[in-house]
């Protein structure tokens, strides 16, 4: 997601490169490469390669939003959570699976509301100080 909103705050200044977003955000660059991959795949970035190359995003921010990147970098969140045995399936409480599908629902709905833009609105008013 700091990726993404490092992308954001660079929209229209042409491609950035992966190593500028590595030591900005503080993110191990070959661990960035690989989300960065996942994040062109899922159509949310585009990428070039060579002299000017670098990553952006490929629609505004305010077109993004964070349910699209949490998809692209996590998968459906219930997968997670689903028991990894046949025998551990059956012994599941149906009834936590049901509240842990509703918990998934509202987050979902909380991430697909909020874009791109949204955060670095947030952003920029939280840093914005006032002085009497």
């Amino acid at each position: 997601m700091r990726a993404m909103l490092d992308l954001a705050r660079f929209i229209g200044q042409g491609p950035v490169q992966s190593h500028d977003i590595a030591v900005r955000q503080d993110i191990p660059e070959p661990y960035l490469n690989q989300l960065l991959t996942l994040l062109r795949k899922a159509g949310l970035i585009n990428s070039r390669r060579g002299p000017g190359g670098g990553h952006a995003l490929a629609r505004p921010p305010s077109e993004i939003n964070l349910g699209e990147v949490v998809l692209a970098l996590e998968g459906p969140v219930l997968a997670s959570l689903e028991p990894s045995s046949e025998g551990a399936r059956r012994s599941t409480c149906f009834a936590l699976r049901q509240v842990m599908q509703e918990v998934d629902d509202v987050a979902q709905q909380v991430l697909a509301r909020v874009s791109l833009a949204d955060l670095l609105d947030r952003e920029r008013r939280r840093t914005f100080n006032y002085y009497i």
